[in-house]
């Protein structure tokens, strides 16, 4: 393995903790409606649990309202009951065959609590950074037969690489921080 292979497995282990952060985050509530929130509702159809998006369509229709529209009307329950059952506090109003989930406004209290939650998987992403920054600091050291200086530079690009997806990581959490705490 060379010092650019693993400079660029590197990057892309801290890309893909950026992104799983990003994901990460959008599940989470905050004041506004988000058809990200209903993504870990996973329903009882065919005989399997799938994901909620692969037998509906969700949508925001309105600030604090999702709908949810089965493309099977016969898993119109199911999905009405995976909803309450996905511990979001969310209660669905089945009408015909559009299942309305209003967003309820979050206390004072549980926004807090909501950030903290949003903190605890900030502090995952960066983990992961930082994982991925000493797995490839470690493959760069053993390396034999290659110049100090260019593994030297090879740790400065890690470095700078690591910098970034930390600050990308930092900046989403402000973002979110600043959107659950909106009144």
């Amino acid at each position: 393995m060379t010092i650019a292979d693993i400079v660029k497995a590197s990057r892309e282990g801290m890309h893909k903790a950026v992104e799983n952060t990003k994901r990460e985050l959008a599940g989470i509530r905050s004041g506004k409606a988000s058809p990200a929130l209903l993504d870990s509702v996973r329903v009882d159809a065919y005989g399997s649990a799938v994901p909620l998006n692969q037998v509906a369509m969700v949508s925001a229709t309105e600030p604090r309202m999702l709908a949810v529209t089965p493309f099977d009307k016969g898993l119109t329950q199911a999905i009405d009951k995976a909803i309450r059952d996905a511990n979001l506090g969310l209660n669905p109003q089945t009408t015909g065959g559009v299942i309305r989930v209003p967003l309820p406004m979050l206390s004072e209290e549980r926004r807090k609590e909501m950030v903290k939650i949003c903190g605890k998987l900030v502090e995952e992403g960066r983990v992961s950074v930082r994982g991925a920054r000493t797995d490839a600091m470690g493959k760069i050291k053993k390396l034999e037969k290659v110049p100090e200086d260019e593994k030297s530079r090879a740790e400065k690009d890690i470095q700078k690489h690591t910098d970034e997806a930390t600050k990308q990581i930092e900046e989403l959490f402000k973002a979110k921080e600043a959107e659950i705490l909106a009144v």
